[in-house]
């Protein structure tokens, strides 16, 4: 662990392409273990991780950003391969369950800093480092989800967009031009709603400005995972219970006809 350490210290900028390829690597494994439910898991995951590490500034490649950037990118990644597996209706889904386990988290941890430490060790210290995060984050997470909500639900929209016009061929189109476009919206929005009142207009569209780069970089490396992943069949991991079920009673009904139909041989 201390080599790792010293190694990633001296070397962020592999520090952040190493954590870009984590995150697309854990998106397609859940998405090959789980299918669409794995997508869903990825969206909630990275929408309230990248809400936690959003104030934490550090530079790469020479320009000074937020952490929570990789894995915000990471979740554009996952909902144009849901839209292209299922359709938009299941990326508008995902989108908004996001939004939901956000929301209720928020809810839930600033609800928990209303109890006070107790007078066991640390406690105390444990309760401020959280009410730290938590000075920034009604901030970051409400104006970011304001954000994520308007411009993932755009980046939906014109993926599906050029999908029809492009009669579903050039993927590459629609998946770059889908996030860059709704990546810039969500750039300025966040840059102007949650950067700008705590550093100001100046700082905070600098960093917008690296912020935005980093994510068209990501948008472009995930253009060839997206390319791989839509090929997998993963039908048999999405599995519908509704369906399960009726299919389960139709079996037993059928059972029971041959059951009652068979001679009694006892």
């Amino acid at each position: 662990m201390d080599f790792l350490y010293d190694f990633f210290s001296t070397n962020q900028d592999l520090l952040w392409l190493f954590t870009v390829a984590v995150d697309l690597a854990v998106t397609l494994l859940l998405y090959k273990l789980f299918g669409k439910t794995g997508l869903y898991t990825i969206v909630i995951l990275n929408i309230m991780l990248s809400n936690f590490q959003g104030p934490k500034l550090t530079v790469i490649f020479g320009m000074e950003t937020s952490i929570g950037v990789i894995l915000y990118s990471g979740i554009y990644f996952a909902t144009d391969l849901l839209s292209e597996k299922y359709g938009r209706r299941e990326g508008q889904r995902a989108v908004l369950l996001g939004f939901a386990a956000s929301v209720i988290m928020v809810a839930m941890i600033s609800l928990s800093l209303l109890f006070l430490p107790s007078d066991t060790k640390h406690a105390r210290t444990i309760h401020e480092a959280i009410g730290a995060i938590f000075n920034f984050a009604p901030l970051f997470v409400f104006g970011s989800l304001f954000a994520y909500l308007v411009t993932q639900s755009l980046d939906v929209w014109i993926f599906h967009y050029l999908k029809e016009k492009t009669k579903g061929k050039h993927l590459w189109l629609r998946n770059n031009g889908s996030t860059i476009t709704s990546q810039a919206l969500d750039t300025i929005l966040y840059a102007t709603i949650v950067w700008g009142p705590v550093v100001g207009m100046a700082k905070a569209f600098q960093l917008a400005f690296a912020k935005y780069i980093i994510k068209v970089v990501i948008a472009l490396i995930d253009t060839i995972f997206i390319y791989w992943a839509r090929d997998w069949d993963v039908s048999s991991k999405d599995w519908n219970e509704a369906l399960y079920c009726t299919t389960t009673d139709k079996s037993s009904k059928t059972q029971d006809k041959t059951d009652k139909s068979s001679p009694d041989k006892t």
